[in-house]
């Protein structure tokens, strides 16, 4: 029994220096011996420095065959700026010291980082954007709000229920004096940007005065609710050059809609939602304000977008180069 004892004793000290000299981490061997079987540590065999190339090589032949390119952000003819996309590749450094660290015969756990693109909007200048990347399966809810208090309740209730967040383009006029329930809409996790103050026709103003609308708002954006905005959403869609360059000084996009639902005009909640159903596609942003016809439709909204497999993100998620699935894990067998 004591020879046994003493047996397994001298064996895991010879694992222990082995480990140590080719990872030379004490910390990763105790941290295997922790998440593994005991038994199975000690009775696997050593990784000889051929099996450790041909493990690389493994890696690095699967890094080769899978790895997602980044999209440059570019400028369409019609759709003026679009935002880039995070390409998708193995880490790895990072793959082969962790199979390293694992017990012989459990496997290679691919971890994988993205890539950013080589060109993204800040490399675009001022252009408008209407949508995010076709590559991207995430759409948005754009919530223009100077009126409508009555109704933003139910939207609110509405977005909880489904765990949906969206962008609120607060006027400034509106957002001057209802500081509070701006403040719930951010406790939610809503995104809060610029609606210009006092609902204006952009296209009509001067620079200075175009230049006063955005900073007003984003200076009560700023000083009461503490938000660091980058997106403004022109009243009306009405903008000019100047607009844009404007926004763009500001540091903020300007950020216009895929899909309209027209609901100032009072249409039905039914055909709001069969014309989402029927335009949606990855990136659009869809325009609504806090009226009956949207804050009805909105549920049926939502369930087609779920429906066609599409992630629903505020307008910054969808139009940020991050991949939706950051965190993609492979497993290969070694």
């Amino acid at each position: 029994m004591f020879l046994r004892k003493a047996t397994v004793i001298a064996a895991s000290m010879l694992m222990l220096l082995v480990f140590i000299k080719i990872n030379g981490d004490v910390s990763s061997f105790i941290a295997t011996v922790k998440n593994s079987d005991a038994t199975t540590v000690l009775a696997a065999p050593l990784l000889t420095e051929e099996d450790k190339l041909e493990l690389y090589n493994t890696i690095v032949q699967h890094a080769e065959s899978s790895r997602v390119p980044p999209v440059d952000a570019r400028i369409d003819r019609v759709w003026r700026a679009i935002p880039g996309y995070n390409g998708l590749e193995v880490d790895i450094e990072k793959t082969y010291q962790e199979t390293l660290a694992s017990p012989r015969g459990s496997g290679i756990t691919y971890r994988y980082k993205e890539v950013e693109p080589r060109i993204g909007l800040q490399q675009l200048g001022a252009q408008p954007i209407y949508r995010g990347n076709p590559d991207k399966n995430m759409i948005s809810f754009m919530i223009n709000v100077a009126w409508g208090n009555e109704f933003l309740p139910g939207i609110l209730e509405t977005l909880e229920r489904e765990n949906v967040k969206a962008t609120f383009f607060l006027d400034g006029s509106w957002l001057a004096k209802n500081i509070e329930l701006a403040e719930q809409i951010a406790a939610k996790g809503h995104e809060l940007s610029n609606h210009a103050y006092s609902h204006p026709d952009m296209a009509a103003l001067s620079r200075s005065e175009q230049y006063k609308q955005i900073s007003r708002t984003e200076t009560l954006l700023k000083e009461k609710l503490d938000v660091k905005n980058q997106w403004f959403a022109p009243p009306s869609g009405s903008f000019n050059g100047t607009t844009v360059q404007v926004a763009r000084e500001m540091g903020l996009y300007t950020v216009l809609w895929t899909i309209d639902t027209i609901d100032w005009k009072k249409p039905s909640p039914e055909s709001i939602v069969a014309k989402i159903d029927r335009k949606l596609e990855p990136g659009a942003l869809i325009l609504m304000h806090p009226t009956a016809s949207s804050s009805e439709a909105l549920p049926g909204m939502i369930a087609a977008a779920k429906r066609k497999g599409y992630g629903i993100g505020t307008v910054g998620e969808t139009l940020s180069s991050a991949r939706m699935a950051p965190n993609v894990e492979g497993i290969g067998r070694f």
